[in-house]
């Protein structure tokens, strides 16, 4: 059961590290959101695991941190990616405007 728990713990460090490097090697904003918030939640739910393994008693807070960080981490990265819109700093490589289609352009100021 330990050796279970250090393995998800191991696997939850890679995840963060590879959020961190996402983070610093992609382009713009908004691939950087994408990178943090996916490696973020799979590191978190990693690394909870993993103390579940070695705690069992905690296992009703873990579920209620799981449920916590599914239903922020995608509120956080869209408000994230709506102000980065808002702001324009928009890539230059970016092929398709959804927004600018119903209506909310970005301000040009």
């Amino acid at each position: 059961m330990l050796i279970a728990s250090y393995v998800f713990l191991v696997i939850g460090g890679l995840f963060f590290l590879l959020g961190g490097l996402g983070i610093l090697r992609m382009p713009d904003t908004f691939n950087r959101i994408q990178a943090g918030t996916k490696a973020t939640t799979l590191g978190s739910f990693s690394i909870l695991i993993g103390v579940a393994f070695a705690n069992p008693s905690w296992i009703f807070k873990i579920i209620i941190i799981i449920v916590f960080i599914v239903i922020s981490n995608p509120i956080g990265s869209s408000a994230i990616a709506k102000a980065t819109y808002r702001s324009n700093h928009i890539p230059t490589n970016l092929v398709q405007d959804d927004l600018a289609k119903r209506g909310e352009e970005h301000d040009t100021n």
